[in-house]
């Protein structure tokens, strides 16, 4: 199981000093039996005056941060090891019901996957929903991680991805027109595809790790984004349209919402001239970390520590 360290550091620019509003950080990685923190350190410049922690309705770490001086320039830094188990898409078991599709959802899940099983955008024509179905060979026989693994792989051999650093995502019928996008614009592609044939799925923010460039993974280098749909037997499974993985391989998770939207790493306001604003820059480097430094590594034990927010 490797030892992965995470460093993100973003900064706003301005010409002259402006005033900061509250913003909201999300940049922790999620506590789970597959990821397990064993650092966590938050540094923040210009110092807030007041910095708290919450749990949003999804779970997810969430930093408030609240500032009085005015600055010309706003660094967030969060700097993460954790031990990452991965899960191999050989592993995803699936209850007996749910193996061919369609299944339903049990009784007892349903009331719970209800809002994840919705659908979030307008389609219409059914243009999605014709792209969706077209991956049913034989509806009678069609094996439910067959379907989603060759919907997620048909993702990545078929649309070219391209970066795109504005916010957002593009419609889905763009994405299906250029058949290219970010990762953000595939997740959304197959997040509102699988909800078109009854399954739940979720947006999942974070971090991938390139272990070598041999690998062609994508999406490095800044936030990723993929794809969790709720499989009986499995729970919430990873499935990344971007580079074909399903299972969690390299996958690293932050943030898990319903839309997009619901996991921006960074949220906030200032108040200033319209024209102060120069611009942003964002840098994410993973990387297998020195075992030696967390000498608890490997028997069971994690030492876990989290900073406020420290100026430079």
């Amino acid at each position: 199981m490797p030892l992965l360290t995470i460093h993100r550091t973003t900064l706003y620019r301005y010409q002259q000093p402006v005033s900061l509003g509250e913003h909201r950080i999300m940049m922790r990685p999620r506590e789970a039996f597959d990821q397990r923190l064993l650092s966590a350190r938050l540094i923040i410049d210009p110092e807030p005056n007041e910095l708290r922690w919450l749990h949003d309705v999804f779970g997810n770490s969430v930093a408030v941060a609240s500032f009085e001086r005015r600055t010309a320039g706003l660094t967030i830094t969060s700097e993460t090891t954790l031990e990452h188990a991965p899960l191999a898409q050989t592993q995803v078991d699936v209850e007996n019901y749910a193996r061919l599709f369609p299944f339903t959802y049990s009784a007892e899940d349903m009331p719970d996957l209800l809002r994840s099983i919705e659908r979030q955008h307008l389609d219409p024509e059914r243009i999605v929903d014709n792209w969706a179905r077209a991956f049913l060979k034989d509806e009678a026989s069609t094996g439910t991680i067959s379907l989603l693994t060759e919907m997620a792989t048909s993702i990545k051999r078929d649309f070219t991805y391209v970066p795109r650093h504005e916010k957002g995502t593009q419609t889905l019928i763009d994405t299906l027109k250029k058949r290219q996008g970010t990762c953000r614009d595939f997740a959304v592609l197959m997040i509102e595809a699988v909800r078109a044939l009854g399954f739940a799925a979720r947006f999942v923010s974070g971090y991938v790790y390139n272990p070598s460039r041999s690998e062609g993974v994508v999406g490095g280098g800044n936030t990723h984004a993929w794809v969790r749909i709720f499989l009986p037997g499995s729970g919430w499974v990873e499935f990344d349209p971007t580079n074909g993985i399903i299972g969690n391989r390299g996958l690293i998770r932050v943030a898990v919402a319903r839309d997009p939207y619901q996991a921006l790493p960074l949220s906030g306001t200032w108040f200033g001239l319209p024209a102060s604003f120069l611009g942003m820059d964002v840098t994410v480097d993973v990387h297998r970390a020195d075992p030696d430094q967390f000498p608890s590594f490997g028997h069971g034990a994690v030492n876990s520590r989290r900073s406020g927010a420290s100026g430079k």
